[in-house]
């Protein structure tokens, strides 16, 4: 069996990531997703989290929100709405948004605005744990 699969992560606007990966954590929908080479097949739902790979020992890190993902045996293929790497991410920026995004839930009428507070919860604060691991 392979060492290391072909891992793509892109978004929109552009390819972030091709590299060789030895491991992958995914964000799922549902919880964290766990790829090693040889992966049974699959195509998943994302959530907002931190998507991370280990690549010649080292760990690269980014903050992602919401989109699908493919898994092989021997290539992953991440589509994302937005990726941002640890470095790009403006910590103070961050703290605002989540605070905003907690005044939008508290004021939320419908189940509507509470889903969509509650999201843009979840992205402010993937972004901020990306940024405050990759500073420890």
């Amino acid at each position: 069996m392979a060492e290391t699969f072909q891992l793509e992560i892109v978004t929109p606007e552009k390819l972030v990531v091709r590299d060789s990966a030895e491991e992958a954590q995914i964000p799922g929908r549902n919880g964290y997703l766990g790829v090693l080479p040889g992966h049974a097949p699959l195509i998943t739902e994302l959530g907002a989290g931190e998507i991370s790979y280990r690549s010649g020992g080292q760990l690269h890190r980014f903050a992602m929100a919401w989109g699908f993902a493919e898994v092989l045996p021997d290539h992953v293929t991440v589509l994302a709405e937005t990726v941002e790497r640890a470095d790009e991410i403006d910590l103070a920026r961050a703290q605002r948004s989540l605070a905003e995004a907690e005044e939008s839930l508290k004021s939320a009428r419908t189940e509507e605005d509470v889903s969509e507070a509650a999201g843009k919860i979840e992205r402010a604060q993937a972004r901020l744990d990306v940024s405050q691991r990759q500073q420890s």
